[in-house]
């Protein structure tokens, strides 16, 4: 196995089929290669690849995440879309454990979120969890503010006064989600 990273340019076609393949989101299915480099500009892509360069396990890191909280900018690296080709043969594990070396290795300010189902795995990976902290976290849907449908946060990689902001979400103190306009 192979840990790889590369930037949305990069990306071959096949590697690019090959990703949405793999997530199966069908609003990105027929998703062309030009249009995905330009929607997934702001990110990059963590691999673990086999000996023939096949996609095992991926994660995106979305670098264009803000989050307003208590009236300050916090920036995230947010990691999203982590996504095993095949489940229960330790890919995904393997793959977190790398990712987890490198964002702490830049310095890079990194979270993800999941729902509760999926605690066992990250724990099992020993990422730290902020347990039913996503829910405040808000999202603008047209003029509305709603709640996130994750339950945690990731914790890969943050400082200990960012993680202690975080911590202190709560239903009085809630963090919105910034989009660029």
């Amino acid at each position: 196995m192979k840990y790889q990273i590369k930037e949305t340019k990069d990306l071959t076609e096949n590697e690019i089929e090959h990703i949405l393949q793999l997530w199966d989101i069908s609003a990105w299915n027929t998703m062309k290669s030009a249009y995905f480099r330009t929607f997934f500009k702001d990110s990059e892509f963590h691999f673990i690849l086999d000996t023939d360069e096949n996609i095992l396990a991926l994660i995106r890191v979305n670098f264009d995440f803000t989050l307003k909280i208590a009236g300050t900018n916090y920036s995230f690296a947010e990691a999203v879309g982590l996504v095993s080709a095949h489940k229960k043969k330790g890919y995904g594990a393997a793959l977190i454990h790398h990712f987890k070396e490198n964002v702490i290795q830049r310095n890079l300010d990194t979270i993800g979120f999941c729902h509760s189902d999926l605690r066992p795995f990250y724990e099992k990976c020993a990422v730290e969890i902020l347990y039913d902290k996503a829910k405040m976290i808000k999202e603008s849907i047209g003029s509305e503010w709603i709640n996130s449908e994750d339950d945690d946060i990731l914790i890969f990689n943050v400082s200990k006064e960012t993680k202690e902001v975080l911590y202190q979400l709560s239903l009085q103190n809630n963090a919105y989600l910034m989009t660029k306009e």
